[in-house]
C-alpha cells in the first residue's frame, strides 16, 4: 500500500470525527496545492485503524489525538521505529481537565470523592476519561476502589473528539444520578454557557495539571525537504490573512506551533497505569513489518 504515496505528497490521516472533517481538510488541500505543495488525506472511522494505516504507509503525517500519539510512540519503539510530533494548534497546549460536583452537595476537595460515583465520558478519552482517572488515582483514589465509575461509550476510537461523553456526564450531574464528574476545563466553560450546566449549579472540586492535545505526527522515512516544506507552510499561515482565517477558525486555532511531547507526561503515566492501550499494542506490533514508509 506505500505506493499509494505520490512522491513529493503529503497525505495526511485524520479521523473524521465530524462532517466539518472533510470542509477542513478540503480547505487545506486547496491552500497546500495554491502553494505548490501535493496535498492529500485519507479519513478514518477510528484512531487506532488510523495509526496502524500510518504504519503501513497509507499515509505519512497523522493528525493525531493525545492517544494516537502515545499509540503511534509506544508502536514505533515496538517495531525499531521513530514517530515526531512536528506541529500543534496553540490551543493544543497547557489544557486541563476538571472534576465538579453539585454545589451545596457537601463534595468541596478531592478527598470528599471517596466512596462516591463519578461520570466520565468515553473510556479512550484522554480528557473525560484516562487523565482524570490517572490523576485521581495520583491523588489516591483508585478507581472501582475509591470511588464508583460511570462510563458513556459514545464515539469509541475517536477518543473524545466526539464530546457527546462529557455532555452525558453533565447531564447526569445535573439530573443527580452522580455525585461528580469528569471533563476538559474548555468544555466545563461550554457547558455552562449553553445551559448543560445551569449557572452556578457546579463547583470544581479538583483540576489536573495541565496536559497537550492534538499533533501532526510522522514517522522516520519521511522525505525531510518534504516536511520542512509541509511544517513551514503550517508555522508560516497568519490569523490575519483572509484566505486562510477560515480554515483555522474551523480547526480551532489562531497558530500553528512547532510539535512538542513534554505534555503528554500526564497521559502516559496514566495509561501506563491503567493498562489502556497494552491490548492494541500486542497486536498492533505483531501486524506491523517495522519498514520506513
Amino acid at each position: 500500500m506505500r505506493d499509494q504515496i505520490k512522491p513529493n505528497q503529503i497525505v495526511l490521516g485524520a479521523v473524521a470525527y465530524d462532517p466539518k472533517v472533510v470542509t477542513i481538510w478540503e480547505g487545506f488541500k486547496a491552500y497546500f496545492a495554491d502553494q505548490d505543495l501535493g496535498f492529500d488525506y485519507v479519513l478514518f472511522s477510528n484512531y487506532e485503524r488510523q495509526v496502524q494505516a500510518h504504519f503501513d504507509g497509507v499515509c505519512n503525517v497523522a493528525w493525531n489525538s493525545p492517544l494516537a500519539w502515545l499509540e503511534a510512540e509506544r508502536l514505533a519503539a515496538r517495531v525499531g521505529r521513530k514517530a515526531r510530533a512536528v506541529a500543534m494548534r496553540d490551543t493544543d497546549c497547557d489544557l486541563t481537565s476538571v472534576v465538579v460536583a453539585r454545589a451545596g452537595s457537601g463534595i468541596e476537595r478531592v478527598e470528599d470523592l471517596r466512596g462516591k460515583t463519578i461520570a466520565f465520558g468515553a473510556s479512550d478519552s484522554p480528557q473525560a476519561t484516562l487523565i482524570p482517572l490517572g490523576w485521581l488515582a495520583s491523588q489516591g483514589l483508585e478507581p472501582g476502589r475509591d470511588f464508583n465509575v460511570v462510563k458513556h461509550e459514545i464515539a469509541v476510537g475517536m477518543h473524545g473528539d466526539h464530546v457527546g461523553g462529557e455532555r452525558h456526564a453533565a447531564r447526569d450531574l445535573v439530573e443527580a444520578r452522580v455525585d461528580a464528574a469528569a471533563m476538559i476545563d474548555a468544555n466545563h466553560l461550554a457547558f455552562g454557557a449553553d445551559g448543560t450546566l445551569p449557572t452556578g449549579s457546579t463547583v470544581i472540586v479538583g483540576q489536573t495539571p495541565t496536559y497537550d492535545h492534538c499533533n501532526f505526527t510522522v514517522l522516520d522515512g519521511i522525505d525531510a525537504a518534504l516536511l520542512d516544506r509541509f511544517v513551514n507552510l503550517l508555522l508560516g499561515q497568519s490569523f490575519e490573512d483572509p484566505l486562510v482565517r477560515p480554515l483555522l477558525e474551523l480547526e480551532g486555532l489562531k497558530k500553528w506551533l512547532p510539535g512538542r511531547t513534554s505534555g503528554y507526561a500526564l497521559l502516559d503515566d496514566a495509561i501506563t497505569r491503567l493498562g489502556t492501550i497494552n491490548a492494541w499494542l500486542d497486536t498492533a506490533s505483531a501486524n506491523s513489518d517495522g519498514q520506513s514508509s
